[in-house]
């Protein structure tokens, strides 16, 4: 599931729990998978109507001939052990990638204690610093999170990031950017650099911006000692980092080999699974069943994983 139910199961007896978890809608493979489902059983069944009903006896064996063949080659793609290894490595970068998200917290603390002063000045450095740590990665998700780039499609939308809902829910933040995150001056500085050079990303520009602004802190005396500014510096190079880090897993992706082998398995399954004719007495053929439950059930297990993992 990709919604979290662990709430649910703290305060659950029995074996409701996993009924209700399991008919559940929201969040479930159900969900993901129907689709594929549907047109996998759909071919199943023309092909069974057809071989049934439409083909006369030497255009059934011919058939036949050709859904042996699909059944006794299609297993010999060994899909569990490339989706099984396709799963832990698509896991462990799926939480490597997790872990490299760059968060403010740790640089805010720092920023908080290093730079000392109450007056208005001292306040809009701290703040100034924090908004751009913000804007560097708003501007990092932009180039790899299809949601927030629906969010922030340009640079005017940053420039005017606050929203009615910003106004309501973060007061603080309204106090920190009262014109969003990305100031006129500040934009016109972007534009010129993605016009000299527009294939990379300027994402570091901001965190320039703030390490000027710590220089211009540490001479003003609002920072003791060079040992803070290194700190903060430091903080400002690793959350670079961790930005370039997402940059680099959004660039490169796995390859669709395991893709292409679980559906070319299933593609040779829906001629290689028609039950024959019992009279031919093929081996496995003995029985007539009109539903094959354990293919739609393999076909639901391989799928379902392929596409949570592709999720």
């Amino acid at each position: 599931m990709t919604v979290s139910y662990t709430a649910e199961v703290a305060t659950c007896r029995g074996f409701g729990c996993f009924w209700q978890l399991l008919f559940r809608w929201r969040g479930s493979i159900y969900k993901l998978l129907w689709p594929e489902l549907i047109v996998y059983i759909v071919c199943y069944y023309s092909l069974s109507i057809i071989y049934r009903l439409v083909l006369e006896d030497e255009n059934k064996r011919n058939f036949e001939k050709i859904a042996r063949y699909c059944n006794t080659y299609a297993d010999l793609i060994p899909v569990t052990f490339i989706l099984g290894f396709y799963i832990s490595m698509v896991l462990k970068r799926w939480w490597d990638q997790f872990v490299s998200i760059p968060w403010p917290d740790a640089l805010a603390l720092f920023v908080s204690a290093s730079i000392h002063g109450q007056d208005d000045r001292g306040r809009l450095m701290r703040r100034t610093i924090m908004r751009y740590v913000n804007l560097s990665l708003v501007m990092t998700l932009r180039c790899i999170s299809p949601r927030v780039k629906k969010r922030f499609p340009t640079l005017d939308h940053l420039q005017e990031a606050v929203t009615l809902r910003s106004r309501s829910v973060f007061p603080l933040f309204l106090e920190l950017c009262p014109t969003g995150i990305l100031l006129q001056n500040e934009k016109k500085i972007i534009e010129e650099l993605n016009l000299k050079t527009p294939q990379y990303p300027k994402h570091w520009m901001p965190l320039v911006w703030a390490s000027s602004v710590v220089t211009r802190a540490r001479k003003e005396g609002r920072i003791l000692d060079d040992f803070a500014v290194k700190t903060l510096i430091d903080e400002l190079s690793t959350f670079r980092g961790q930005c370039g880090g997402l940059f680099i897993y959004d660039w490169i992706s796995i390859p669709l080999v395991v893709t292409l082998a679980v559906y070319t398995f299933f593609f040779a399954t829906v001629m290689g699974r028609q039950y024959l004719d019992p009279a031919q007495g093929y081996r496995y053929h003995e029985i007539d069943l009109y539903i094959p439950v354990f293919t739609f059930l393999q076909f639901f297990f391989y799928m379902g994983w392929l596409k949570v993992i592709d999720k």
